[in-house]
C-alpha cells in the first residue's frame, strides 16, 4: 500500500471499506444461506481460471466470473451479489493483498449496484420461473450493463489515480482492444440468467452445464495464442537475423509490421487475415539474408549488378519461407512488395490489381516507414510530408485505397516515428548519393530544407520514384 500514491491509496481505501461496509451490514434476510455459498464457491473457482486472447494484436485476460457474479443478483439479490463479489479475494492467483481486496471491493460494489438496478426495474429474487419470461429479461441486461460500466469506471478511476492512462505518447488512446472485452465480458454476463434459470431444476450442476462449453473453448483458445506466440517469437527471430545483417532495417520490420496491419484493419479485414498481413511485414525484407553483406553496407553508390542482387531480395524472401505454412497469404506480400500500380516494379513487373492486395498492403507502409524514419545523412521526413508524398505517387505506384486507408489509421492512432543513431563507423547508405540523372534524382526533403535526399532511398521502403536503393 505505501507505494502507491497518496491519492490512489486513499480511493483504494474508500472502495474497500464501502464494500466491507455493505458485507457486514446486510440485511440477509429472505437469502438462502445454502445457495449464497455455492455461488460464491463457483465464482471463487471461476474467477481463479481465465481465458487470455489476442485482441488487436494484443493480449488480455478475461475470466466466466461474470456469469457467476449476474446469476448472484438474480437468485440471492443485491446484498448476496456483493458477498459472491468480495470473495473474489479468494481467488488463486499471484496477487498482493492490497490488489486482492481492492479487486473483491470492486467486484462487490459492482455487483450490489446492478442487483439494485434489476429490482428498481421489476426484477424478482430467487430462481425464475416459466411466468417471469420475457418479464425479467429487461431488468437483467440493466442490470448487466450497470454491472459492467461500474466495473469499467472503478477500474479507469484507479489507473488515472496510479498515472496510468494519461496520454504519455503522441497517439490518442487505442479503444477498440478495450471495447471488444467488454463486448465479450457483457457476452459471458448474459449466460447468468441462464444459470438462475436452471439452478431450481439441477442446482449446483447448473453453472456446470452452462459454463463447461465455455471452459473447453478456454482451453481451445488458449492453445492458439500459445500457438500465436510461437510464431511470433519465430519470425521476430527471423527479423533479428535481417536487422544483424542490415543496420537500416533496425526497427524496420516491426513497424512496416504494424503499418500493414493498421492498413488493413482500416480496410475492414477480418483478424486472421489483419495477422497474416502482419507476418507479411514483418517478413518483406527477409531475402536481404541472401544479399551479400558488402552490398548491403557499401559506402558508395551500387554498381548495376549489386543493384540486379538487391532487387532479387523479394524472390529470395518468398524462397526462403515459402515452406512455412501459417503464413498463408503473407507469402505473395513477401513476394510482390516492390510491384507498382504502373508495372514498372519487381521481380514480375505485375500490372494494377495483378498484384496482390497484400502487396499493395505492405507497398504503403514500407514507403511510410521509411520517410518517416531518420537516417544518418538526414531527419525524418514528417509524417504530413510523407503522407503527402504518398497522396503523390498513388495510382502510379501505390493503390490509392491503401494510401487513404494508411491516412485514416495514422490520423486516428498517430504514429510513432523512431530516432535511429548514426550506425558504428559513421556509414551512409550508397542512396545518400544517387545517380543525378537518374529515377531517384535528389529533390529537397520537406523536414529539412537544407540537405537534399532520394524522394525515396532505398527498395527496402519501396523506392517511391524507383531509384536505387536497398
Amino acid at each position: 500500500m505505501r507505494a502507491l500514491p497518496w491519492g490512489a491509496r486513499v480511493y483504494v481505501g474508500i472502495i474497500v471499506v464501502s464494500a466491507v461496509a455493505i458485507v457486514l451490514i446486510g440485511p440477509y434476510t429472505g437469502i438462502d444461506l445454502g445457495t449464497l455459498v455455492l455461488i460464491a464457491v463457483l465464482f471463487v473457482v471461476a474467477e481463479s481460471i481465465s481465458t487470455h486472447v489476442v485482441v488487436d494484436v494484443k493480449e488480455a485476460g478475461i475470466s466466466p466470473s461474470s456469469a457467476v457474479a449476474l446469476a448472484a443478483v438474480v437468485l440471492v439479490g443485491p446484498v448476496g451479489a456483493a458477498v459472491v463479489g468480495f470473495s473474489s479475494c479468494l481467488a488463486v492467483r499471484r496477487q498482493g493483498p492490497v490488489k486482492r481486496a481492492f479487486n473483491g471491493a470492486q467486484f462487490a460494489l459492482a455487483a450490489y449496484t446492478a442487483g439494485h438496478v434489476y429490482l428498481l426495474l421489476g426484477g424478482t429474487v430467487g430462481v425464475p420461473g416459466q411466468s417471469d419470461f420475457p418479464g425479467i429479461v429487461l431488468p437483467y441486461v440493466a442490470a448487466v450493463l450497470t454491472h459492467t460500466l461500474l466495473n469499467s469506471v472503478l477500474i479507469g478511476v484507479l489507473m488515472w489515480c496510479l498515472d496510468v492512462t494519461r496520454p504519455t505518447g503522441p497517439g490518442p488512446v487505442r479503444w477498440r482492444p478495450l471495447i471488444v472485452l467488454e463486448v465479450a465480458s457483457v457476452g459471458y454476463q448474459m449466460l447468468g440468467l441462464a444459470i438462475a434459470a436452471i439452478w431450481g431444476a439441477v442446482g449446483i450442476i447448473a453453472p456446470l452445464l452452462v459454463l463447461i462449453p465455455l471452459f473447453i473453448a478456454r482451453w481451445v483458445f488458449g492453445q492458439q495464442t500459445a500457438e500465436a506466440r510461437a510464431h511470433e517469437a519465430t519470425l521476430a527471430t527471423l527479423c533479428q537475423a535481417v536487422e544483424t545483417k542490415d543496420y537500416y532495417t533496425r526497427g524496420h520490420c516491426m513497424r512496416v509490421a504494424e503499418g500493414s496491419a493498421m492498413i488493413a484493419a482500416e480496410l475492414g479485414m477480418p483478424a486472421e487475415r489483419v495477422q497474416k498481413i502482419r507476418y507479411a511485414g514483418m517478413l518483406h525484407d527477409i531475402g536481404k539474408l541472401g544479399v551479400p553483406t558488402k552490398v548491403l553496407q557499401k559506402n558508395g553508390k551500387l554498381t548495376d549488378d549489386e543493384y540486379a542482387a538487391i532487387k532479387l531480395h523479394p524472390t529470395r524472401g518468398y524462397e526462403i519461407v515459402r515452406e512455412i505454412s501459417f503464413l498463408d497469404e503473407a507469402l505473395a506480400g513477401i513476394r510482390h512488395h516492390h510491384e507498382r500500380l504502373d508495372g514498372r516494379g519487381y521481380p514480375m513487373g505485375l500490372l494494377g490489381m495483378e498484384i496482390p492486395e497484400s502487396a499493395r498492403i505492405i507497398s504503403v507502409a514500407d514507403v511510410f516507414d521509411c520517410l518517416t524514419s531518420t537516417r544518418s545523412y538526414r531527419r525524418a521526413w514528417s509524417v504530413e510530408a510523407a503522407i503527402a508524398e504518398l497522396r503523390r505517387c498513388a495510382g502510379s505506384q501505390f493503390d490509392p485505397r491503401m494510401v487513404e486507408a494508411l491516412v485514416r489509421a495514422v490520423s486516428r492512432e498517430g504514429w510513432q516515428t523512431p530516432d535511429i543513431a548514426e550506425p558504428p563507423g559513421g556509414r551512409y547508405c550508397a542512396t545518400e548519393d544517387p545517380e543525378p540523372d537518374g529515377p531517384s534524382a535528389p529533390v529537397p526533403a520537406p523536414s529539412d530544407p537544407e540537405r537534399t535526399v532520394p524522394v525515396a532511398e532505398s527498395t527496402s521502403a519501396g523506392a517511391v520514384t524507383g531509384g536505387q536503393d536497398r
